[in-house]
């Protein structure tokens, strides 16, 4: 019996925050990118570095699933809906597929 690959599509994107002042307002930004990405893809996703610089927030986005392009056009599209929220600027974005 052939044994199903299983890939992880992983992404690090970052976003910057013109105009924030305060740890406050990044939150306000971040839990709204998070959430609404959670909401509308199937994904995991945490801010994971830059925790205390209020103008720029660095996100993780986790998908999984056997068909790499498939993992690939996810992450593609949740930073595209991302970017085109208007709440933050994108910085930079990597994407990484790991076959386990």
């Amino acid at each position: 019996m052939k044994e199903t690959t299983v890939n992880v599509g992983v992404a690090r994107v970052t976003f910057r925050l013109h105009g924030n002042d305060s740890l406050k307002g990044k939150r306000k930004i971040v839990k709204s990118l998070i959430e609404r990405s959670r909401n509308r893809f199937p994904i995991a996703i945490a801010e994971v570095d830059d925790l205390d610089r209020y103008q720029r927030a660095t996100l993780g986005i986790a998908v999984i699933g056997n068909d790499s392009r498939l993992l690939n056009a996810i992450l593609d599209k949740v930073v595209e809906y991302m970017a085109g929220m208007g709440l933050a600027d994108l910085e930079s974005h990597h994407f990484e597929i790991i076959p386990l």
